[in-house]
């Protein structure tokens, strides 16, 4: 028996830093009427759920609690958080073996109950957890991806708004390719409200070494993330956040487009990897990619990018 999909229920598997920040930014949200929390560790899924619930007065009314997989069976959504985190040292792709075997545990669980909403990927490496999830689920491709370089555009908007001045709301750039080391900028459609990057850049006095202080802030957003796992030995704020804003697009049909994670057929030359490129996202999921222009040294970045990627995906046993 097929079971109708509650528009206004969210499941969250993964109850650690990432998945409980998630849960506090949507409880905030007001966007779900109902959050049910999985964890590995039931306690620590009570647990959460309890000091999330507390905060509820002074929000939305929301139900949060603690479940398990029969009681996301017919969520909108179902965000995936859990897995190991990454260490200090240590690369997205390095957590790869872990992670997947989690998934191997996690997705047929779901799968199984013949799951009909959208499944949104944030643990890591994403890239490779989304389509393991394609695999492992079963579900149409538009309604499972991964958050991609979401948080990685939003951390290039906030370092251009630092360097020029500027509301980050009003930059439109995005972060590309792999959430992790061959990530980059499209720098050829970047713009601040329609003005070309270098001549937004005069505009506010900077003349000179505009490729050099693209390539310093195209550093400083590829490094973010291990940055802050030395300062404080994990990342959470910005991905929760990512994450609502994924799920406002999804819940409010609004069309957004966003660099979310998804499997590629021929895009660009690029097939059978998930990758992150701008699609539109609405109430099904991805409803359709979108003609992002790249030049040529950019298709062979996004290209190498993805290669990095399925060289990966070969060692993790996901075959059909």
């Amino acid at each position: 028996m097929r079971m109708a999909v509650n528009l206004r229920k969210v499941g969250i598997v993964g109850c650690g830093f990432v998945g409980s920040a998630t849960a506090f930014a949507l409880m905030q949200s007001g966007l779900f009427s109902e959050i049910v929390m999985i964890d590995a560790d039931r306690n620590k899924a009570e647990g959460e759920a309890l000091d999330i619930s507390h905060g509820v007065p002074f929000s939305k009314p929301v139900d949060i609690h603690a479940g398990d997989y029969d009681d996301v069976a017919d969520a909108s959504i179902i965000i995936i958080t859990a897995g190991a985190g990454q260490k200090p040292g240590e690369t997205r792709l390095d957590l790869v073996k872990k992670n997947v075997g989690i998934f191997k545990s996690i997705i047929p669980e779901i799968a199984k109950r013949n799951y009909k909403g959208i499944l949104l990927i944030v643990a890591n490496p994403v890239d490779i957890l989304t389509y393991a999830a394609v695999k492992l689920s079963g579900l149409p491709e538009n309604k499972v991806f991964g958050s991609g370089t979401v948080l990685d555009s939003a951390r290039l908007k906030f370092n251009l708004a630092e360097h020029l001045g500027v509301d980050p709301r009003s930059i439109h750039a995005f972060i590309i390719g792999e959430h992790g080391d061959s990530e980059f900028p499209a720098w050829s459609s970047a713009n601040v409200s329609g003005i070309e990057i270098s001549r937004f850049c005069e505009m506010r006095g900077y003349f000179h070494n505009h490729e050099e202080h693209k390539d310093q802030i195209a550093d400083e957003v590829k490094n973010a993330a291990y940055d802050i796992i030395s300062k404080k030995h994990a990342t959470y704020y910005g991905i929760a956040m990512s994450a609502k804003r994924i799920c406002e697009a999804i819940v409010r049909d609004e069309k957004s487009i966003l660099p979310v994670s998804s499997v590629q057929h021929g895009r660009y030359g690029i097939e059978d990897v998930s990758i992150s490129i701008p699609v539109i996202v609405g109430k099904d999921g991805i409803e359709t990619e979108v003609p992002f222009a790249l030049d040529d040294e950019e298709i062979a970045r996004l290209r190498e990018s993805a290669k990095t990627l399925r060289e990966v995906i070969k060692t993790c046993d996901l075959s059909e």
